[in-house]
């Protein structure tokens, strides 16, 4: 499930960007109940752009800001429960991290939903089905 995180450059001190993923990825983890699955953590992947001051914009003017979004199959943000609550902690935690310089209407959070069965891993085009019956399968794994 690729994040990409895009953040004007000097918006989070330097060197945060990398704990501010992190966080970003264990989040979407946790409101999914996917905390600790091996197939999903492995699953979860993604970049950091900085972009350089004057390359970003908001209300037509350039000035700071913050993307984060996800791409996923389906099965993933289907619940509003879920969509509120990790676009609220998302928001939450870039804010947070800029030490709160970012207003929170200069953080964007969204979801882009890929078409189900075109879900690729390791070569291998997975519905929804299969995705969760590999969550299942590692989850059994874990268990003692």
């Amino acid at each position: 499930m690729p994040l990409t995180l895009t953040l004007t450059e000097g918006v989070l001190p330097p060197g945060h960007e990398k704990l501010v993923f992190s966080q970003l990825c264990e989040a979407m983890l946790r409101w999914h109940g996917l905390a600790g699955n091996s197939f999903m953590t492995a699953a979860v992947i993604g970049s950091i752009h900085l972009v350089p001051r004057g390359h970003t914009y908001a209300g037509l003017h350039d000035g700071p800001v913050a993307f984060v979004e996800w791409k996923v199959p389906p099965v993933a943000f289907a619940s509003r429960e879920i969509q509120i609550g990790y676009i609220e902690e998302a928001t939450a935690l870039v804010h947070a991290a800029s030490g709160g310089q970012l207003a929170r209407d200069r953080i964007w959070v969204n979801v882009v939903h890929a078409v189900d069965g075109a879900w690729g891993i390791a070569g291998h085009a997975m519905t929804s089905a299969q995705l969760g019956e590999a969550i299942t399968a590692a989850a059994t794994q874990a268990q003692p």
